[in-house]
């Protein structure tokens, strides 16, 4: 699909990563005076425009721009957000660059807009990562669905990121990614040219985790790391060094790897070749 993935000068980035949701739909405190009517909220005359995102209970910035597969500095900026550490419900937001405005260093292109996270039971949307479940040994699917093809919009060429053995396979209800076994400091390696929208621990049960966006389609998810290599904004190549491997909110030392299409957690299997 929140940009939920320690840099110099990053108080700035875990602090916004926090920011608590605050439902202006209450009736607000009094203080002594009268109570005054509740000002529209920042953005409103934007709701439903492509590009633009209506803040929920429950969300944040770093969830935000996951979704989006933005840098959370990015979305502070262009929506002038005077206290970056405080969001609204209703409020909302511009998640995609202005037209003419630089990301990362290069003019902005506006993709489409960011697609509608699946709604879970009980009617909350789902956020951009799920925590993984406990380590469950997977065997690899006997007949794997046909690969995706590489080197296209459909697919950046991914290659595997660890050299580990695979501890549990993919399951859609349960783990979703690839969870890859290692020795503490392995190395973890970018599975395509990218760049990186996430570095941090902001995520529960994720650990240290690293997500790089390699184009409007893709996004990958590094997790459990003892050591981030890499900060937001910086590009990086495929099999580049990014991360080493750890066990950071995790029962043991793994790699926690997934690929989202479209904000979507799919099969690893499809885009990954033999090792």
């Amino acid at each position: 699909m929140s940009a939920l993935l320690a840099l110099a000068g990053c108080s700035t980035t875990e602090r916004t990563a926090r920011a608590p949701v605050e439902d202006r739909g209450v009736q607000l405190p009094s203080y002594g005076g009268s109570a005054t009517a509740t000002k529209p909220l920042p953005g409103a005359e934007n709701a439903g425009k492509p590009g633009y995102y209506t803040v929920r209970p429950g969300d944040t910035l770093i969830k935000i721009g996951q979704d989006a597969g933005q840098n959370v500095r990015d979305i502070v900026r262009w929506n002038n957000l005077e206290n970056p550490n405080l969001i609204e419900v209703g409020q909302v937001l511009r998640v995609v660059p202005p037209a003419g405005t630089v990301v990362a260093g290069r003019p902005a292109t506006v993709p489409p807009v960011p697609p509608v996270v699946p709604a879970v039971p009980g009617g909350s949307e789902s956020t951009v990562l799920t925590p993984p479940a406990p380590t469950v040994t997977v065997p690899p699917p006997a007949t794997p669905a046909p690969p995706v093809a590489s080197g296209s919009e459909e697919s950046p060429g991914f290659i595997w990121p660890s050299a580990g053995p695979l501890l549990a396979g993919f399951d859609e209800a349960r783990n979703k990614g690839y969870d890859i076994g290692g020795k503490q400091g392995d190395p973890v390696l970018a599975a395509a040219d990218g760049r990186v929208v996430y570095a941090g621990a902001g995520l529960r049960g994720y650990g240290n985790l690293i997500i790089l966006k390699h184009n409007n389609t893709y996004l990958t998810a590094y997790a459990h790391n003892q050591a981030l290599l890499v900060k937001e904004d910086q590009s990086v190549r495929k099999g580049q060094k990014i991360a080493e491997m750890g066990s950071t909110d995790a029962d043991r030392v793994k790699l926690h790897f997934e690929i989202r299409r479209q904000g979507k957690p799919v099969d690893p299997v499809r885009y990954l070749g033999a090792r």
